[in-house]
């Protein structure tokens, strides 16, 4: 599998705490990374998405419980984690 570079500039902050989480020398900085960009651009879609389910009305017979991600109850919502998000790792660790 071809994979594309990209080069990414930070601020100190920044550097610092990747540092933290994601030392250079344990080898796990570029997956940390891949993974936490996936992560931002799967929240940024499901807003998206969020955004034309409130901008349009449900269809006849679906229920505001059928939109589960955006039920303002429902846990996964509140703690503003993704269900698709771990398993789509998941999958692509194991290809």
């Amino acid at each position: 599998m071809y994979m594309k570079q990209i080069l990414l500039e930070i601020d100190d902050r920044c550097a610092r705490d990747l540092e933290r989480v994601a030392p250079a020398g344990k080898r796990i900085r570029a997956e940390f990374i891949r993974l936490a960009l996936r992560r931002a651009i799967d929240l940024a879609l499901d807003r998206k998405t969020e955004q034309a389910y409130l901008e349009a009305p449900l269809a006849a017979g679906l229920q505001p419980e059928d939109i589960r991600g955006w039920d303002k109850q429902n846990l996964l919502a509140r703690r503003g984690g993704s269900p698709r998000t771990r398993r789509d790792a998941t999958k692509r660790r194991t290809k």
